[in-house]
């Protein structure tokens, strides 16, 4: 028999994940509390139960999803007979799908979270704290790991925001986005060598 809790837990569940298929299909106009009511398959009223707006809901379908991400990082960090770059490319490579194939998800989840909405907040740090961990390996250096990190996801958002908006034209740029993606790797990866040995020989 199921309890109430798990019958709640359940509900719920049903509702973000409804809430994610309306958001990837209509982007957020297409989202309201009523419409994902219907599509979960419960009363009117169950979502109103579960979250008090709109902004709740949305907030638990990027946790939700960054938890996706995260899940990814999780099995790559496991996967030992990957190179540290290996590793590096398909995590960036994971981020660029989400943002190929979702793009509403991809801007909901990279959007300004309400400092009420801890859900989010905390799986986003989650998902930047293992993120920063295979960067770390990938450059062999610590020190480095924060801005080399920043430098590699806001290039991978320019390019998502370059591609999704039409602008990245192989005619006038003669690259793709992959293309761009295995550059910006092998700046990074370069750069933490040169900041390391940089490093090593001011200690002498």
């Amino acid at each position: 028999m199921v309890s109430r809790v798990e019958s709640a837990a359940a509900t719920r569940h049903a509702l973000v994940d409804a809430a994610a298929e309306l958001l990837d299909e209509g982007g957020p106009d297409a989202v309201t509390l009523r419409a994902v009511g219907a599509r979960a398959g419960v009363s009117r009223g169950a979502p109103y139960g579960h979250f008090p707006d709109k902004e709740h809901l949305l907030s638990a379908v990027a946790a939700k999803s960054w938890a996706e991400v995260g899940g990814e990082l999780d099995a790559l960090i496991t996967e030992e007979h990957l190179s540290p770059t290996d590793r590096l490319e398909r995590a960036l490579a994971g981020l660029m799908r989400v943002g190929r194939r979702r793009p509403h998800t991809y801007a909901l989840m990279f959007g300004a979270p309400s400092g009420e909405l801890s859900d989010a907040i905390a799986a986003v740090s989650r998902t930047h704290d293992q993120f920063l961990s295979i960067v770390t390996e990938a450059i062999g250096d610590p020190g480095r790991a924060r801005p080399v990190g920043a430098m590699l996801l806001t290039s991978v958002h320019g390019i998502i925001g370059m591609e999704n908006g039409g602008h990245l034209d192989i005619e006038k740029w003669h690259v793709t986005g992959d293309q761009l993606l295995e550059m910006i790797i092998k700046s990074a990866a370069t750069h933490g060598v040169r900041c390391s040995h940089s490093s090593n020989r001011r200690k002498f």
